[in-house]
């Protein structure tokens, strides 16, 4: 991602993603893949063209261009050029008539957009519109990740900014016939095809083991050696005695990989002590070192933050009299967004509601080009833990002066909003202004005064609480009625002592008062994205894809095999939310309710940051951007300063703005995944003391190498390897999710209720082994919705 400009400045450094793909069964032992992992299945690539260059085929011969392909069709690059230069997204009709093609010639068009589409440079929406997407390099990092339907094989790059999961590119044999083997790294270099198809050329052979690791000290005889916290690393790298000295066992440490000897193990060197591994704290630090999240700043940085002021009334509206208030979780570090509703006056809006949602005004204080601006593009977001956050800005601001504390002034932008009785929005209007926050509220309190429970009392007017929830049934009508997707996910949270250690993992418990906010940000959010359109500026807009059409079959495949309806799509049919809704409500009162909402979300594409609006396909929404949380995204700051900017500073735009929003992306993806990695070993920590126990496990995913278990009261995770299993030689069906005995006819399938033992726990790594208890083997899923077939039974 050279040359990334948000503002007047260049990222200091590219931040890799995270690898989230599925790991091929020889590498699989002891692996688990996280149930929310829901964007690493790789797509079959198709039987392509020959290439538009000269290449190399598996036969070593070479070959020119497709002589067959339409001569009147644009080429792919002459396609992308058109789509970039054009920020809305596009049909297939009004594509072929900016080139000058007939009907006849869009069959072909559709498939070389889908075929573009596949390599990640164009963006498909939900209502089959393209938009440009990630501009791919001449070369780039790739690496070995299975076989397409035809045999050859595959690659991924090794870090993608792009929409959804990285594509998969089919391997152009070496001229030296090297046969690279599964997870090796290649700098490979792109070919596109006439038919718009991409392929990737190795060009040389990459150090496949990182040079940084991060994980656990163990004593020796030699010295000691380092246990990577990496579950796909299996190796151990020996530390020499005077590297060792001093280090105790147990130690969590960063260590450099050394040049391995022609005979012996890997050697490393150690580069930073982390703490003891059993030290409260310690999750975090391993977690936070592991997945480079930058976690202390310039002093340059600190001193920008030091120096900063509050604000007065000088160009801007006094609201200090408007009962605006925060609400927020227990533990909330920062408060970034208040609120106040009242019912609207306007006689010709009977029924409906005045909303202010004022947010904090960090654009004041982070001007663009300073060292403050540069350090928040670089971090991207802030990254939350059980016991600490990473903040995106410092705590003189984060905590301080951009915080909305009660009875302070503080600077905000206002987002003056009306809507009818049925929560459609009418007009909306933006306002730098001075606010003071009536009160902190958190989410149970105000959902215990609004159930009257006993004993729960606010420092708010009964009437200004009634306001706020008559203005949230408004908009949750409006939500309803525009169908957006209705997922019911359980959430976790860890519960820590007083020295910070972990007690427990609970449910989160969502509540009204949860939605309400909710849905008051989201109005916000579109209003932000209509003013910036209706003033013809560039905008930071937050993206969300329809599914793909392959996850949607696996998805149906599943669902047919419940004798659940819903998923059977007519020829050429725009899938909507709503589709999903009517799954997800026929299963509501099923056993079978938790895997079905894992597998809708797990079928669900990425939501990304992007400069091309294509809408937001979860929210049923036409256009979408993030403004209501400037302390911890910086994707919400480059829409506030958007909004803010003053008359005679050009807005930034083009390539500088798709660069940051391919960056805060991939930093977004990186924050969910490593606080994933924290929960995990969270749960891990806490099971350590509990093998050999006893539970009632769900099973939710399957392999070649065994079936994924989850634990319904911490949500923990893990795999039953298939050498446990009662003896046979079972068959994986990918289709049907399940694993097939083929002398016993035992089988294992998605969604099934098993008994599991729990075999080993590594904290360190977060991983969870099971074995199935005794000689028990899954229980029949829940039949209500098997269409007159009678009992399903397994064996």
């Amino acid at each position: 991602m050279p040359g990334l400009v948000p503002g007047n400045h260049v990222f200091r450094s590219q931040i890799k993603g995270v690898d989230g793909r599925a790991r091929p069964a020889g590498q699989a032992r002891g692996l688990k893949a996280h149930r929310h992992d829901v964007f690493g299945l790789g797509l079959m690539a198709k039987k392509r063209a020959p290439a538009k260059r000269l290449e190399r085929s598996r036969s070593g011969d070479r070959h020119r261009a497709d002589p067959t392909r339409n001569p009147g069709l644009p080429s792919p690059e002459a396609l992308l050029e058109f789509l970039r230069a054009n920020p809305e997204a596009l049909g297939t009709r009004e594509i072929a008539r900016a080139f000058g093609l007939g009907s006849s010639d869009q069959p072909a068009l559709r498939a070389m957009l889908r075929a573009v589409a596949r390599s990640g440079e164009l963006v498909r929406g939900g209502d089959r519109r393209f938009a440009a997407g990630a501009s791919l390099p001449e070369m780039m990092p790739v690496e070995r990740s299975g076989n397409d339907a035809d045999g050859f094989p595959l690659v991924r790059p090794v870090s993608w900014p792009g929409p959804e999961e990285a594509p998969l590119f089919r391997l152009v044999e070496s001229a030296a016939g090297e046969e690279l083997p599964e997870g090796a790294r290649v700098l490979a270099r792109l070919i596109r095809r006439e038919s718009g198809e991409t392929e990737a050329e190795p060009v040389r052979r990459l150090d496949t083991p990182e040079s940084r690791i991060v994980g656990v000290f163990r004593r020796t005889r030699d010295g000691g050696e380092v246990i990577p916290a990496d579950r796909r690393d299996k190796s151990e790298y020996q530390v020499l005695g005077h590297d060792a000295a001093g280090l105790p066992e147990g130690e969590l440490v960063v260590a450099e990989a050394l040049p391995s000897r022609r005979f012996g193990g890997k050697r490393a060197r150690i580069v930073e002590r982390l703490g003891p591994a059993d030290a409260p704290g310690s999750i975090s630090r391993l977690t936070i070192a592991a997945f480079e999240i930058p976690s202390e700043f310039p002093h340059t940085v600190l001193a920008e933050a030091a120096a900063a002021r509050p604000v007065d009334l000088t160009g801007r509206a006094d609201l200090r009299d408007l009962a605006l208030v925060t609400i927020d979780g227990e533990d909330a570090r920062d408060f970034d967004d208040a609120v106040w509703a009242e019912a609207d006056a306007d006689p010709e809006n009977r029924g409906g509601w005045h909303i202010v949602v004022a947010i904090a005004d960090v654009g004041h204080y982070v001007q663009p080009g300073s060292a403050l601006d540069c350090e928040a593009a670089h971090r991207g977001n802030s990254v939350y833990f059980p016991d600490r956050v990473v903040p995106m800005l410092p705590e003189a601001l984060s905590n301080d002066l951009c915080s909305l504390k009660p009875d302070e002034d503080r600077a905000c932008v206002a987002a003056h909003l009306w809507v009818d009785a049925n929560g459609r929005k009418r007009r909306h209007r933006f306002e730098r202004a001075l606010m003071r926050s009536a009160a902190r509220l958190t989410y149970e309190a105000v959902q215990a005064a609004r159930d009257s429970q006993p004993g729960a009392l606010l420092p708010l007017l009964p009437e200004r609480l009634e306001a706020l929830y008559g203005a949230f049934g408004a908009l949750d009508r409006a939500r309803r009625a525009r169908g957006a997707l209705e997922l019911d996910l359980t959430e976790h949270r860890v519960v820590l002592d007083a020295e910070r250690r972990p007690i427990a993992i609970v449910p989160r418990h969502r509540l009204d008062s949860h939605r309400l906010i909710e849905e008051f940000m989201i109005l916000a959010n579109v209003a932000a994205a209509e003013e910036l359109e209706a003033r013809h500026q560039p905008c930071m807009y937050r993206v969300h894809d329809a599914p793909a059409p392959e996850k949607l079959d696996a998805l149906r495949d599943f669902l047919d095999e419940l004798g659940i309806p819903g998923l059977a799509l007519a020829k050429g049919q725009v899938i909507r939310p709503g589709l999903f809704n009517r799954v997800l409500e026929k299963a509501r009162h099923t056993s079978e309710a938790p895997i079905i909402n894992e597998l809708v979300l797990r079928s669900q594409a990425q939501a990304v940051y992007s400069p091309n609006n294509i809408g937001h396909f979860g929210l049923a929404l036409p256009r979408y951007a993030h403004f209501t949380s400037p302390i911890r995204r910086y994707a919400d700051l480059v829409v506030h300063r958007a909004l803010t900017a003053p008359a005679g500073r050009p807005p930034i735009s083009g390539e500088p703005l798709a660069a940051i929003a391919d960056h805060i992306s991939m930093t977004e993806r990186r924050a969910a995944s490593a606080e994933r990695a924290a929960l995990d070993r969270y749960r891990a920590t806490l099971l350590s003391a509990a093998i050999g126990t006893v539970y009632q496990a769900r099973i939710t995913g399957v392999a070649p190498f065994g079936f994924f278990v989850s634990l319904p009261e911490s949500g923990a995770d893990g795999l039953v390897p298939i050498s446990t299993l009662p003896s046979d030689y079972y068959d994986h069906d990918p289709r049907k999710h399940r694993l097939v005995g083929r002398r016993s006819g035992r089988q294992f399938a998605l969604g099934d209720a098993v008994t599991v033992r729990l075999a080993e726990a590594d904290p360190i790594g977060g991983r969870l082994l099971f074995r199935l208890e005794g000689d028990s083997f899954a229980q029949p899923r829940f039949t209500g919705f098997r269409r007159g077939r009678g009992p399903h039974r397994r064996g």
